[in-house]
């Protein structure tokens, strides 16, 4: 029994500093080919939200009454 929890001690460690390293690596692997694959279609995704916003912005600030602030009681 002593000898099993030895090995699972060790098989458990955590190395320090490695894995997250490693995996700091690989995502930033995986977001450079998304952004190379996928730079037009991103473009075009980015544009048509601001592009949205934009026109909601508009129609929020060009309806009357849309700002409608209650009155002040002291």
């Amino acid at each position: 029994m002593k000898a099993f929890e030895i090995i699972v001690k060790k098989a458990m460690k955590k190395e320090e500093g490695l894995d997250g390293i490693l995996v700091t690596i690989g995502l930033c692997i995986i977001a450079l080919l998304l952004c190379v694959v996928m730079r037009d279609s991103l473009t075009e995704f980015i544009q048509t939200i601001v592009g949205e916003m934009t026109v909601s912005a508009k129609n929020i600030l060009s309806t009357p009454g849309a700002f409608s602030f209650p009155p002040m009681y002291l």
